[in-house]
């Protein structure tokens, strides 16, 4: 049987076994929890990483802050760590709760990535993880680099040259080109970028003005990571950067939770078993989510509770972890045509790395329009003076769903979670925008006001 008569639109069967679904190819907003959701304990059992490697990935980011803060003058307040503010957004709370017509309980929060030096996005963490993973490892293969070094000295035309022999690839839909593109560049490689359709033609344009390849293909983002991977394969000096399957990029994105944890310590949050978390992630492919919501699982366990955030026509991680067949299912085999403005979240099949990983530890997901991303855009820019992209908006909402929705308060009471909400912190992970040139923001954020106004006629 054909991959498309097997995975038939709106098929009898899928329905009849994920009522859900009905809605999610309809692209009506939907709110999934997620039946497989364990115990930590049992959890972490069943995964291949464990917290040794996020220590790993964190020393290696320590060893390398000399030679960040030497090239990108911007890190030098932090010393050369890449990192964002967490920062209350009570005003935007408020907002939502009038938007929404719902009470909330406990403080908001923003994780402004947003802000990441250097690119500007989540993807700031992995992106440049995995490219600074692969410069050490061919620096000290060619003993030109020892653990002990000061590796600032990577700044010299003597490794420039030598990384300029090596070629590093990546497949996106727009961020984690930059971030690879930039800190590649910046280092000497030569790097290519394989653009999906949806990519913004600035990101493009700042890429080429970095001295990155690009090759922009009329297919979506799954298709742009196949054929990079395909011509990478041809070269021996290439290391494609797997956004679909890669450990490292994961573990860069899972060291944000170790320094979150320090900042909620420096802010006097409690997370324990009377102080619950709730964390809501946007999510495309799934590495930057699923990596964040790793590490915060290996920190507080059984306090704290992921949730991802989807585009209503890209419901990608949603669809695989609720059939339990991952990357072997996308939105398009459900006639869903994974086509958003929020174009980092638009994908069409998951990364079954991650989502075998995070099977039993995200808590669920839910989906939202591209309309509303947009109106939470102009209103967080109001309310708050904070200007976000379009995806990173999608999981603002995220604590109304969770008071509002049917399903996320049977997910309370069967935790006993509800005597505890008062005391709750929830943490809405802004994934990208400072980056977005002002009149393409100005742009977003008067398509937010026109479709808020239009709201309150």
């Amino acid at each position: 049987m054909e991959k498309d008569e097997k995975f038939k639109v709106a098929s009898d069967d899928w329905i009849e076994t994920y009522p859900l679904m009905e809605r999610i190819i309809s692209t009506k907003e939907v709110l999934w929890i997620n039946p497989r959701y364990a115990l930590f304990d049992d959890a972490i059992k069943k995964t291949s990483i464990g917290p040794q490697h996020v220590t790993e990935a964190e020393d290696r980011l320590a060893r390398f802050a000399p030679y960040i803060a030497k090239v990108f003058p911007e890190t030098k307040p932090t010393n050369g760590l890449i990192e964002s503010l967490l920062v209350r957004i009570p005003k935007m709370q408020h907002e939502l709760e009038n938007m929404f017509g719902q009470q909330t309980s406990g403080e908001l929060f923003l994780k402004c990535d947003n802000d990441l030096p250097i690119s500007g996005s989540v993807k700031a963490r992995g992106g440049i993880y995995a490219v600074l993973k692969h410069a050490e490892d061919l620096a000290i293969q060619r003993n030109m680099l020892r653990l002990g070094d000061d590796y600032s000295v990577m700044e010299g035309n003597t490794f420039r040259d030598f990384f300029s022999q090596y070629t590093i690839s990546v497949g996106s839909t727009g961020n984690l080109g930059l971030s690879i593109g930039m800190i590649g560049a910046k280092l000497g490689f030569r790097v290519t970028v394989h653009m999906s359709a949806d990519a913004k033609q600035w990101k493009k344009d700042l890429l080429r003005s970095k001295g990155v390849t690009v090759v922009e293909y009329a297919a979506d983002y799954n298709k742009a990571v196949e054929e990079g991977r395909k011509q990478s394969s041809t070269n021996p000096n290439s290391y494609f950067i797997d956004d679909e399957n890669s450990k490292e990029l994961f573990l860069g994105y899972a060291v944000a939770a170790y320094r979150l944890k320090r900042q909620l310590d420096d802010m006097h949050i409690m997370v324990d078993e009377s102080h619950p978390l709730f964390v809501y992630l946007p999510c495309g492919v799934g590495g930057a989510p699923g990596g964040v919501s790793f590490g915060l699982k290996l920190i507080f366990q059984d306090n704290v509770h992921c949730f991802f955030a989807e585009p209503t026509h890209s419901p990608a991680m949603m669809v695989g972890l609720m059939t339990g067949l991952h990357d072997k299912v996308s939105v398009r085999d459900f006639g869903i045509d994974n086509v958003t403005d929020a174009d980092g979240l638009a994908v069409g099949r998951p990364s079954g790395f991650v989502a075998k990983i995070l099977e039993n530890l995200v808590s669920g997901a839910y989906t939202l329009s591209d309309s509303k991303l947009y109106v939470l855009l102009t209103t967080l820019a109001l309310s708050e003076n904070i200007y976000l992209e379009p995806s990173a908006l999608a999981g603002l909402p995220g604590i109304i769903r969770l008071f509002n929705d049917a399903p996320a308060q049977t997910y309370l009471e069967k935790h006993k979670l509800i005597g505890k909400m008062k005391d709750a912190a929830h943490i809405a992970w802004a994934t990208g925008g400072s980056m977005v040139p002002k009149e393409i923001m100005q742009d977003y954020y008067e398509k937010g006001l026109g479709l808020l106004l239009a709201r309150r006629v």
